[in-house]
């Protein structure tokens, strides 16, 4: 049984890195959309907990930003303007930067005739 908790505990983040990773340079998600694309459209702060404690270095969190645009370390601001985001103010430009994902299509049903 603890095993099958510990399994379970580590899908999430690694559903939050995955579309980390997807993120391109230049761009930047907010923690709401990278838990919408990774199946927990509510869970913003949840994503939050889970990138802090990344140590992967091949997950560009720098790029996963606040809802209005704020980075959530000011190194990360660094790391962005080398990418080539540009800043209005302290926030990120969200009309020219913000990843804009393909989501999943929803399956529905055709009546059988």
């Amino acid at each position: 049984m603890g095993m099958m908790r510990a399994e379970a505990g580590e899908a999430w983040p690694r559903a939050v890195y995955a579309v980390v990773r997807r993120i391109p340079a230049g761009r930047v998600a907010t923690y709401g959309l990278v838990g919408m694309v990774a199946g927990r459209p509510l869970a913003a702060r949840a994503v939050g907990n889970a990138l802090r404690h990344c140590d992967d270095p091949e997950v560009p969190f720098h790029r996963v930003v606040h809802a209005d645009g704020l980075p959530a370390f000011a190194r990360h601001r660094t790391r962005l303007r080398r990418e080539g985001v540009v800043f209005i103010g302290p926030r990120v430009d969200m009309a020219r930067h913000l990843w804009t994902p393909r989501l999943p299509q929803r399956q529905t049903r055709r009546p059988s005739l």
